[in-house]
Parts: structure tokens; C-alpha cells; sequence
């Protein structure tokens, strides 16, 4: 699946919803999907500054492509990052570093977010990105 076809799909599975509660709930499922976290890859130097609640980010580059692994203490966020890792996990830093992320506003998230986890949001597409960037 292409970058644009993935960041349409997630357009599509939000809109199925019509209630914020009902969105919070499928971050929420996205974050239980996420693949266990090693205890050891908790560490200071992964961890996403800006964020409230605390957030690892873990990404290698293997044949050319960036692939991501995340955890996180607090359930929305760990379905944040979950969604976020589902798109850009196995793209080429140069698709990531292009991207301009605009599905994230299309969806209605940065609105119906708290201030202090908007924030948060907003590092972790920071991370990402400079992470791309350094490929």
C-alpha cells in the first residue's frame, strides 16, 4: 500500500465514526495492537521530549527504509503513536521527510485533543520527521 493510499484509509476508518468517544476508542484498540516494546529499548535517548504522558520511539533502517517501533504510558497516546508508526513504519526517509502529515488535520485529531496531548502530537511528528531527515 502506497503512502497516500494508507493516510486515505485512515481518513476513511475516522470518518466511520461520527462521535470523538467512538475515535478515542479506536486509538485506544490501535494502541493495544501495538507489538510489545522491549523494557531495555526504554531509555532516555528514545524517549519523545515534549510529550506529558511518556513516549518511546525506536526506529531502524533496514534496505533503505525506516521502520518504527513505539510504546507509551498512557493509552490515547500509545494509540497515537500507534497510528502514526502504522503510516510512516516502512517508507523510505525521503517519503517520511516529503510528507507534509496533513491526514492528522484532516481527521480532526490536533482539535479534539487536549491542549498538553496536542502538544504532544506535535513532537512526535517532530520526531519522526527528523528522524527522516537524518535517514
Amino acid at each position: 500500500m502506497t503512502l497516500e493510499e494508507k493516510k486515505q484509509q485512515i481518513i476513511e476508518d475516522f470518518s466511520a465514526y461520527d462521535e470523538w468517544l467512538d475515535k478515542y476508542e479506536y486509538l485506544i484498540e490501535l494502541g493495544k495492537s501495538l507489538e510489545a516494546f522491549p523494557e531495555e529499548k526504554k531509555t532516555e535517548d528514545r524517549l519523545i521530549k515534549g510529550c506529558q504522558s511518556r513516549v518511546w520511539l525506536d526506529a531502524q533502517l533496514r534496505e533503505g527504509k525506516l521502520y518504527f517501533t513505539a510504546d507509551s504510558d498512557a493509552i490515547i497516546t500509545k494509540g497515537i503513536i500507534s497510528l502514526l508508526i502504522g503510516v510512516y513504519s516502512g517508507r523510505t526517509p525521503e517519503e517520511i521527510a516529503a510528507d507534509d502529515f496533513g491526514f492528522v488535520a484532516e481527521i480532526g485529531l490536533k482539535e479534539n485533543l487536549s491542549p498538553t496531548r496536542a502538544g504532544g502530537l506535535a513532537s512526535m511528528i517532530e520526531t519522526i520527521k527528523k528522524i527522516a531527515a537524518n535517514g
